[in-house]
């Protein structure tokens, strides 16, 4: 341990890591608040189960052992602390809004501005973990199912409404919101490789190949036939 004690942390600092599905276990000198700003990660705490996502965080006090699996393609902020009567549990607590870190005040750095917002967050109870990814790629391998709002919950074995708040935490976007989005990327992707716009509809869950070019205009202001002639069809 002396050979760390050059190395120890004296202020906070910030940085975002990006995992690749990789699994370890280590503990360290300092505490660490995490997040994610993309994906999700599972984590043991001294043998206590928890995870991250882009709605909660949480706080691992100084010397804790904790493993953890990331999912592959995530994204974490990670800010590590010098230790102190603050951190002496793991807690879990709600990661900032998205547009929280463009907005914080800029007499703080973005490492101290995380510290005070961990610090007036209120404690997060243990909720159903939700996979993003997972549900992403169930409607994908799916896309013209009938994904309404309580197929999706399903899915995720919660309620309808319980869901549509958690989506909307997670993502961003309502769950109808988000399923229109997915579609006509999908659509769009299709479309420029070539796909005819009648099979490339009735794939993506639009009635009529009128429908699918209606939508493209009214929600990406792009004609499906520009998007065939961009894609060199």
């Amino acid at each position: 341990m002396a050979d760390h004690h050059h190395h120890r942390l004296l202020a906070p600092d910030y940085s975002v890591r990006h995992y690749e599905g990789e699994q370890q276990a280590h503990s360290h000198d300092h505490v660490q608040l995490l997040y994610a700003l993309a994906g999700r990660m599972e984590l043991e705490v001294d043998g206590k189960a928890a995870y991250v996502d882009t709605a909660s965080g949480v706080v691992i006090p100084a010397g804790a052992t904790h493993a953890y699996l990331a999912q592959k393609g995530s994204a974490l902020a990670v800010v590590d602390v010098p230790d102190g009567a603050d951190w002496a549990q793991m807690r879990r607590f709600a990661a900032p809004p998205r547009d929280w870190l463009a907005t914080h005040a800029s007499a703080l750095t973005v490492a101290q501005a995380h510290v005070a917002w961990v610090q007036q967050s209120p404690a997060l109870l243990l909720r159903r973990a939700l996979d993003v990814q997972a549900i992403t790629a169930a409607v994908r391998a799916d896309l013209a199912g009938d994904w309404r709002t309580p197929q999706l919950a399903a899915l995720a074995h919660l309620s309808a409404q319980r869901f549509h708040v958690r989506w909307q935490e997670l993502t961003g976007s309502t769950p109808q919101q988000w399923l229109r989005d997915l579609r006509l990327t999908e659509a769009s992707q299709a479309l420029a490789a070539g796909q005819p716009l009648e099979t490339t509809a009735l794939r993506c869950g639009y009635s009529t190949a009128s429908a699918l070019a209606y939508a493209l205009r009214r929600d990406r202001g792009v004609g499906s036939r520009s998007l065939r002639k961009r894609g060199g069809a």
